[in-house]
Order: C-alpha cells, then sequence, then structure tokens
C-alpha cells in the first residue's frame, strides 16, 4: 500500500491526484482523529477555493466545526490552532511546489504536524471507508465559522516578539519577495509596524502565479530589486511562507544555514540557547557544522524534513532547528517553520550582533555544494542500484574526508535529490553530475 502521506502532508496535482473527495475524507478524518474543532487555512493557488469547500464540508460531515481563516501562512494555522482552542488545523498548500500542485497537511491542536502513526490510522480509515458510518443528521450537522482577524493575530504575534525584546527596525531597508504567495498578506504589514522601509514585489496573486519564477525557490528578481531599491537587504517566502531565504546588499544568498547560525550566535550570547545546540539535517553545510563548534556550540543532524528537526528538539529540548532551505522553527515563538518569525527574529539578531546583511552572509565560510534533482521512475530504487551505489563509493573514495555524498529521494515529487560537498567547486560539479547522470540512465523517466 502506497503511503498516502509525504513528508509535508498529502500533496499532488489537484483536481488530479489530490481531488476534492480526497479533500472530504481528510476533513472527516481531522474530526475523527483530532476533535471537533478545525482550523482551515490555504495559500493563494486557483485550486484553494474547491479543497477548501471539499474539506469543510468533510470536517461539518462529522458534525465538527470549521473555523475557516482564509489565505493566510501555515505557520499562522499552527500558532491559532493553539490560540483559539482548536482541535487541529488544517492547511491547504503546495508549499514551495508549482501552482498546478496543491497539498493538505494536518496539525494537531498544539499546533505540531501529526506523527506518522496518526496518519497511517487516517489513511487506514479513508481507505476501508468507516468514516461515514459516523455521520451525524438534524441538528449535529456541523457549521462553519470565519475567523475575520486570524491575519491581525498571526501579524501581531511577529511584532510583538521583536517590541519585548526592546529594538525595533527603524532605518532598515527592506526589499520583500512574497512569491504571490500566503505571505502576501501578512510579512510586509509586520515589518512595516516594526519600523522598516519597505519595498514589496509580487505581493499581488492571480492563483496561477504562485511561486512562479519569483520567491524562496528563485532569487534572481530579488536580487536586481534589492539592487534597484538599494535595500539593506531581502526577504523572499516560499508559497505558503513557511521558509524565507534573504540577500545581503550585494546579492549574496544568506540560506538557513547562514541564518540559524546567526541566531544561534545571538541566543547564545543572550544566555538562551538551549544545551548550546542546534539542530540541522545531514545536508547542512560542513562549514556551518564547524562554525557552531568554533563558538562551542554543538549541532545535531538529522534526516531532511522539518518534521525530523523538530522531533530532535523536542525530544532533548533544544530551541532552534533547521534546514538550508530556508525552514527554521523557533520553538519559543511557534510550533512549525514560520518565515516571517525566522525574518524579523534574524533582523533583530542581525542588529544585536553589530552585523551588516553582507557580515552576516560571511559569518561562516560555506563549503562548495553542488545538488542536481532528477526525474525517476522509482525513487526508492535509488539506494539499492547497484551503478549509482558504485559511482557513490567511486566519488567518496576519490574525495575522502574531504568531501560526501548524499542521495535523497524527494519526499513530495518523483525526484532524487544528488548532493555532492567538496573542498573545490570543480570536485563538486564533476563528481555531482557523474551521479546524476547514472541515476537518470538507470531510472530516468
Amino acid at each position: 500500500m502506497a503511503r498516502m502521506f509525504g513528508t509535508d502532508g498529502v500533496r499532488g496535482v489537484a483536481n488530479i491526484e489530490l481531488t476534492a473527495p480526497l479533500a472530504f475524507r481528510l476533513g472527516q478524518a481531522a474530526v475523527r482523529f483530532q476533535g471537533p474543532r478545525i482550523l482551515v487555512g490555504k495559500d493563494t493557488r486557483l485550486s484553494g477555493d474547491m479543497l477548501e469547500a471539499a474539506v469543510c464540508s468533510g470536517i461539518t460531515s462529522m458534525g465538527g466545526t470549521a473555523l475557516v481563516a482564509g489565505i493566510i501562512p501555515t505557520p499562522a494555522i499552527a500558532l491559532l490552532a493553539k490560540q483559539l482552542d482548536c482541535d487541529g488545523g488544517i492547511v491547504i498548500s503546495a508549499s514551495h511546489n508549482p501552482p498546478e500542485y496543491n497539498g493538505i497537511k494536518l496539525f494537531d491542536g498544539a499546533g505540531f504536524k501529526l506523527p506518522d502513526e496518526v496518519e497511517d490510522e487516517i489513511q487506514a480509515a479513508i481507505e476501508s471507508g468507516t468514516l461515514d458510518a459516523d455521520r451525524p443528521s438534524g441538528d449535529a450537522v456541523g457549521t462553519i465559522e470565519y475567523v475575520e482577524d486570524a491575519v491581525d493575530r498571526y501579524v501581531a504575534h511577529a511584532v510583538d516578539s521583536i517590541l519585548a525584546q526592546g529594538t525595533d527596525f527603524k532605518g532598515l531597508k527592506v526589499a520583500l519577495d512574497c512569491g504571490h504567495g500566503a505571505s502576501s498578506v501578512s510579512s510586509g504589514r509586520a515589518l512595516e509596524a516594526l519600523g522598516a522601509e519597505l519595498f514589496t514585489m509580487n505581493d499581488d496573486f492571480t492563483g496561477l502565479d504562485i511561486n512562479v519564477e519569483c520567491g524562496s525557490t528563485n532569487l534572481a528578481p530579488l536580487k536586481a530589486f534589492v539592487a534597484e531599491t538599494g535595500a539593506d537587504i531581502g526577504i523572499a517566502h516560499d508559497g505558503d511562507a513557511d521558509r524565507v531565504m534573504l540577500v545581503d546588499n550585494k546579492g549574496n544568498e544568506i540560506d538557513g544555514d547562514m541564518m540559524e547560525a546567526v541566531l544561534a550566535l545571538d541566543m547564545k550570547q543572550r544566555g538562551c540557547l538551549a544545551g548550546d545546540t542546534v539542530v540541522s539535517t545531514v545536508m547542512c553545510n560542513l562549514g556551518f557544522v564547524l562554525c557552531m563548534k568554533e563558538q562551542g556550540i554543538t549541532v545535531k543532524q538529522t534526516k531532511v524534513g522539518d518534521r525530523y528537526v523538530l522531533e530532535k528538539m523536542r525530544e532533548e529540548g533544544y530551541g532552534i532547528g533547521g534546514e538550508q532551505s530556508g525552514h527554521l522553527i523557533l520553538l519559543d515563538y511557534n510550533s512549525t517553520g514560520d518565515g516571517l518569525m525566522t525574518a524579523v527574529q534574524f533582523l533583530a539578531a542581525m542588529r544585536r550582533l553589530g552585523m551588516s546583511a553582507e557580515e552576516a552572509s560571511h559569518v561562516f565560510t560555506r563549503l562548495p555544494q553542488e545538488l542536481i534533482n532528477v526525474r525517476v521512475s522509482d525513487k526508492e530504487a535509488v539506494q539499492t542500484n547497484e551503478a549509482v551505489q558504485a559511482a557513490v563509493k567511486a566519488a567518496e573514495a576519490a574525495m575522502g574526508d574531504t568531501g560526501r555524498v548524499l542521495l535523497r529521494p524527494s519526499g513530495t515529487e518523483p525526484v532524487v535529490r544528488v548532493m555532492v560537498e567538496a573542498v573545490s567547486d570543480e570536485d563538486c560539479q564533476r563528481h555531482c553530475r557523474t551521479i546524476a547522470d547514472i541515476v537518470k540512465a538507470e531510472l530516468g523517466i
């Protein structure tokens, strides 16, 4: 039985793979497995209306109350599920994926993603057809309520977190790329409330332009916008704003590793870095690990995926964790990756440390990394294919202790990610291309 849930919810091409009937069932399952009060939000995709209607129908068909927040970042649902005393939250979004995709992600009442075992129980209930056994009738049928101040609450939470530290962003020029996504309704408001001089792009949306050649997965437009506006720093979100990427005034990228390093240094200086430890994944840059070690900070590494980062943080009591892709979790402020919270906390840390954005972009020396995505027919076969494994061993032998290779099946797409890290760009590119070519020849679509 193929697993319905990937690393970040149920995803697929909307109305083909992720259909309204499936969304209805997931709405039903949220009530069955979590409780009657379910908060629902979505990003700006055209298919969001269709799937929102189906999810809410599923919730109400089980006697639940669907609290509809409308277009709003994913982390806001995690935050507000707890604030509004909900039993769970549902986000309709495919995050950084193209506009034709959509997804459904479930949170519990504390704003945490559901564990694998609960997702498996939900899948079993949907596939067995047992959800319909509980349908009520008459006055027991559920209702829909609209949370008119949902975005206001989320923005206020971010703003208050900075004001409580006795700082603001007056005198700071910020360029913001909303990626035609959910951050269009929130990030600009928060930055302006904190005193930043703001220049905004891609804060409108048609439902068909989310993530298209913009946002955190394509920083070229933001780099040009930073240069055009003379901004001190640029901020880019993905479609549901659970991640953020930054650029300095010279166009240098500040990825999740860089942000986590700056935040960790600030937290250690303020005495609030639990265990003098940060959490990252096996994809983090070796330069990040070495920088943290020099500062007396331990890096715990997990499998790729913010859910695994969060599991480690919760199990061992750490306050900060993240991924190179710009997913950062700051447990003092939210229970999931939060692009807006990460951005404002980074700007505050930068100010306290006396860093410019350019200095922050060089907080450590990044070892060259090359990443190639290969579309394949069977992404799990990459781990057992003899030709692929032989190519990996050959590259590892050639690099010795000065490099590493990582092959990772995507959690949401038919893609294998080939990553090589080495001392030189030339070695990175050569080994990565060789392995990627073999993956394509052996398993490619």
